[in-house]
């Protein structure tokens, strides 16, 4: 009887397993800049809504095990009520890759888009079709796109940071949703002129072979850096500047790419503490390459003398 019930267990545990998900996501709505006179209930149905859409989703066709799921955090700012149940919204993406043989979190993504608009009301249906991106309402179906566009780049990066150009199935999506992307007077960030660095750039330059570059660097980073930290802080060191390097060609081939911005957002005071104790040389490697390739945080590199 013992054993039986052991058994039973066990495929408990196992079939759980095969259900876990990608994604451990927090997701918050905001809505301090919209009038109190709207019913603020609304927005916490959407927030319940989104964390079951995002997180009891299969977004890929591999099995997880639950300490394997990447942690992410979508914050959906609400900026104006645009009228009709249109809100813009400020979206940050964040997303973190545990350092081999740590408990340390790298950042992977960190990203802010300001311009997206969608309309909701209470208990519409929260889903995506990848075969019918704009769904029957391009403006409701804006959210969940954008969403699942920031999913595909967050599985990508992952992937890659794993294997050498792991991620291009999941970029790929990302790349189809822009192509088949919502379109209204109100839905922006999905063309090609709107703007320089939105959701179409993102997608269109990690797809394209001129940026074939930027696979080698995350792989450089993570798996030939990052993940031998702990194990040998020198030779990490060196696979994180065959990272700058292959990141400083690509600025070079194609100046202000979108990418080396996206790669560097929410990383600079994790490499300052990467190279604070490495040899006068590599420090100096480091920082001329760093000073050049983010100028953003230029401040943050000069205190590695």
């Amino acid at each position: 009887m013992y054993k039986k019930f052991s058994v039973l267990i066990i495929l408990a545990l196992l079939v759980s397993f095969a259900r876990a998900q990608e994604l451990q996501a927090r997701i918050s709505v905001l809505s301090d800049k919209i009038s109190t006179h709207t019913d603020k209930k609304v927005f916490r149905t959407l927030q319940a809504a989104l964390i079951n859409f995002v997180n009891n989703r299969k977004w890929t066709n591999d099995v997880y095990q639950p300490n394997e799921k990447i942690n992410c955090n979508f914050l959906i700012n609400l900026d104006q009520d645009m009228g009709d149940n249109v809100y813009k919204a400020t979206v940050t993406v964040q997303a973190a890759r545990t350092a081999y043989n740590t408990s340390y979190e790298s950042p992977l993504v960190n990203f802010q888009d300001a311009d997206v608009a969608f309309r909701y009301i209470e208990f519409q249906p929260i889903d995506f079709n990848e075969n019918r991106v704009q769904g029957s309402d391009p403006v409701s179906a804006n959210l969940t796109a954008t969403l699942a566009y920031y999913i595909y780049i967050i599985l990508g990066m992952d992937y890659d940071s794993y294997s050498l150009r792991g991620g291009d199935a999941f970029f790929q999506k990302a790349w189809n949703i822009v192509v088949n992307a919502p379109e209204g007077r109100d839905i922006s960030g999905w063309k090609q002129f709107d703007g320089i660095r939105n959701r179409y750039f993102l997608a269109e330059n990690i797809n394209n072979s001129r940026f074939a570059l930027m696979h080698d660097a995350m792989y450089a980073y993570y798996r030939d850096g990052l993940d031998k930290f702990s194990a040998n802080e020198d030779e990490a060191r060196n696979g994180i500047l065959n990272c700058l390097n292959f990141l400083n060609t690509i600025n070079t081939q194609n100046p202000n790419s979108i990418l080396i911005q996206f790669f560097f957002q929410g990383k600079s005071t994790e490499l300052v503490k990467m190279f604070s104790k490495a040899s006068p040389d590599v420090k100096k490697r480091a920082k001329d390459l760093l000073l050049k390739l983010d100028i953003t945080n230029a401040n943050a590199y000069k205190e590695l003398k």
